[in-house]
């Protein structure tokens, strides 16, 4: 039997004044937004040390990058299907509901782990079927054997921020974060490069430094989670290998959507610098810087997206509809806010930002800067309908809904988006800042989409309860 406790020990307390959702956004949102920012910047060390070692280890580096991230970002849909089950649970007070989502969710990615193995251990074939050079496809299958073993730690961290992201307590995520970014730094320094006495590992050494940040960082959390009264009392590992099948396919059939709405969105960028390269190097390189920075903005709401999954799933579970609209729209005024500074840059500096992404004293600097400021500008209109977007899917997912807005995704990203960005780039003649348009139009649609949708469910809601 599970463990009965108190509900009244864990239930949130409803406070719905408008300063009272602000504060408490804030405090969610913003511990998450600088944890996607340092997760970014573990990225960005990485190419930074490695491509020291030269053209060959960075591409490496990239191509096995791009093949781990492909695998962990599709897995994390289902790490964050748990997030609205723990938070719609934590708000009723439900603590075996809680354990059960967490304990299933942890099986379940698992269980994607398992599966993937045959694509860990024959990259070096898959990558050479897509074209790739033999001796960097060598190079990276070498990184990958080594890096897989750091996915698994890191979609069960992301299972595990779960908890205590619906609990309010994302400050333990933020520096849980900065310790990986650091660590990873230091560590990437002395085994990728050699220093202290150590040899140079190269692309080995950075996957060994990858595998024990990942577990360290599940170690982390894990310790803090099993360290606190307040989380400890979920007892997440009491009788854990006991299954519960409507809790695991629950976990599966709200994270495959939002797993494959997360690969497509990331597919579609993947074919954008597909289709700049075609139009040619320059554009390319420009491309590259500008989406640098419209991916570096994309952190902000990312991470406010996440707190909005949290802070209307606690509300929905409560039965809080009053509570539930005005957590929606603090999120999307501080989105919007954030966005229209964002845009405000980008439009104001656009070739003071190009130059940091850029040797000026190359000799094709020149170019590459000029066809990169327009674009810039542009990613300031663009991270406003891609933070829209993704805002709108924080919130559906907050209540439970994933598979209606990844068919609306699906038709606004490639149908409309993809095809756009080919049409304003090549036969009507818009060049590289078609590709741009195209996909701001598509990213507009989904975002009109998705908010229509959560408009009209919460509508329902509130006639359903009286509202």
């Amino acid at each position: 039997m599970d463990t009965p406790i108190d509900v009244r020990a864990i239930a949130p307390v409803n406070d719905n004044r408008w300063s009272a959702h602000f504060r408490a956004t804030l405090m969610l949102g913003v511990p998450l937004i600088g944890a996607q920012l340092a997760q970014f910047g573990i990225g960005m060390t990485d190419v930074m040390i490695v491509g020291q070692l030269g053209a060959e280890h960075l591409a490496a580096m990239v191509l096995s990058a791009q093949f781990l991230f492909t695998i962990l970002i599709f897995g994390s849909g289902f790490a964050i299907a748990v997030i609205p089950m723990v938070a719609q649970a934590y708000g009723r007070g439900d603590v075996v509901s809680v354990r059960r989502s967490l304990r299933m969710g942890i099986w379940v990615v698992i269980c994607y782990w398992l599966l993937m193995q045959p694509a860990f251990y024959n990259s070096e074939a898959i990558l050479r079927y897509f074209g790739q050079k033999p001796e960097v496809a060598k190079l990276a299958h070498g990184y990958i054997v080594i890096g897989q073993f750091g996915v698994l730690p890191g979609l069960l961290y992301n299972v595990m921020r779960g908890l205590v992201s619906a609990i309010g307590k994302a400050g333990v995520i933020l520096q849980v974060t900065i310790a990986m970014l650091v660590l990873n730094a230091i560590g990437a320094y002395i085994l990728v490069l050699g220093h202290f006495g150590f040899p140079v590992m190269g692309l080995e050494g950075a996957a060994i430094v990858s595998v024990a940040v990942q577990t360290a960082g599940f170690l982390f959390i894990l310790s803090y989670v099993q360290g606190r009264e307040e989380t400890r009392r979920y007892e997440i590992f009491v009788r854990f290998w006991k299954p519960d099948w409507h809790a695991f396919f629950e976990v599966v059939r709200l994270g495959l959507p939002i797993s494959i709405t997360i690969l497509a969105e990331v597919s579609l960028f993947t074919a954008a610098s597909l289709l700049m390269g075609h139009i040619g190097t320059i554009e390319l390189a420009a491309h590259g810087i500008a989406l640098q920075w419209a991916s570096m903005a994309f952190m902000i709401p990312l991470g406010l997206g996440q707190a909005a999954t949290v802070r209307v799933g606690v509300a929905h579970g409560q039965g809080d509809h009053a509570g539930l609209v005005r957590a929606a729209i603090t999120v999307l005024i501080i989105a919007a806010a954030a966005s229209i500074i964002g845009s405000i840059i980008f439009a104001a500096i656009p070739q003071v930002l190009a130059r940091l992404f850029l040797d000026v004293s190359l000799p094709e600097a020149p170019e590459v800067l000029a066809y990169a400021g327009p674009l810039i500008v542009v990613a300031g209109l663009f991270q406003f309908v891609d933070g829209l977007q993704a805002i709108a899917s924080g919130l559906l997912r907050g209540l439970k809904d994933a598979r209606v807005p990844m068919i609306m995704a699906l038709i606004a990203y490639w149908p409309i988006g993809f095809f756009l960005a080919w049409a304003f780039a090549f036969p009507l003649g818009f060049g590289g800042l078609g590709i741009w348009y195209g996909f701001l139009v598509g990213l507009a649609a989904a975002a009109a989409m998705l908010c229509v949708r959560f408009y009209f469910l919460v509508r329902r809601e509130g006639v359903t309860a009286g509202v």
